[in-house]
């Protein structure tokens, strides 16, 4: 029996993902300014995203941070291989938010922007717990917010798209590891669906 968590997977890895690439290949051309003053803070030696899709915002870190520290991590193979043409010697990865394949604490800087919205209840513990185990200094997330769980319909699909309180879901479930440093927020002018993001810090 497929779980919903294997569900959604196939969607993203299959044509529904492949049309998610085309649609937005257009659209990360004015995420330059957020990712250049971060990096800038942040100085990471290495970073992952976790659901890069093309590299839209690694492109913008690839400068800082030497290719061969940053990671992008996907189900669809041919985001990976557009992102690999787009940021020469990035390490692309084909594999699952559940299972990401790097030792504890190793890189910088782990985000997700606009990926945890598309997790199921019974996946996203294990995604948040990966994204936690991975990073050395610091975790990002920016996502759709609600004060509670709330399903939004995605393009005639059910269970693909959650808004919630994704800072205060890491920091209760992570109060001893994560120290939480600010938020902000992203809105359709900076090449953004209307996000929040929140910074934490690494204890």
């Amino acid at each position: 029996m497929t779980t919903e968590t294997e569900r959604l997977e196939g969607l993203w890895s299959g044509e529904f993902g492949d049309e998610y690439v085309d649609r937005n290949l257009g659209s990360y051309e004015v995420r330059a300014p957020f990712w250049r003053a971060l990096t800038d803070e942040l100085a990471p030696a290495g970073v992952l995203e976790v659901g890069c899709n093309v590299g839209g915002n690694l492109q913008w870190m690839a400068g800082a941070v030497p290719p061969e520290q940053t990671f992008g991590v996907d189900v669809n193979r041919k985001a990976l291989e557009l992102m690999e043409a787009r940021i020469p010697g990035v390490q692309a990865v084909l594999g699952s938010a559940r299972t990401l394949p790097f030792d504890d604490a190793s890189i910088d800087l782990v985000f997700t922007m606009g990926v945890l919205i598309h997790q199921p209840e019974e996946s996203l513990p294990a995604v948040m717990d990966e994204m936690v185990r991975v990073s050395r200094r610091y975790l990002l997330c920016g996502e759709y917010f609600d004060t509670s769980t709330v399903e939004v319909a995605y393009r005639g699909h059910e269970g693909a798209l959650f808004r919630r309180d994704y800072g205060a879901l890491f920091e209760s479930r992570f109060p001893d590891e994560l120290e939480f440093v600010r938020k902000g927020f992203l809105g359709r002018d900076a090449g953004w669906d209307d996000i929040t993001w929140w910074l934490f810090r690494r204890r």
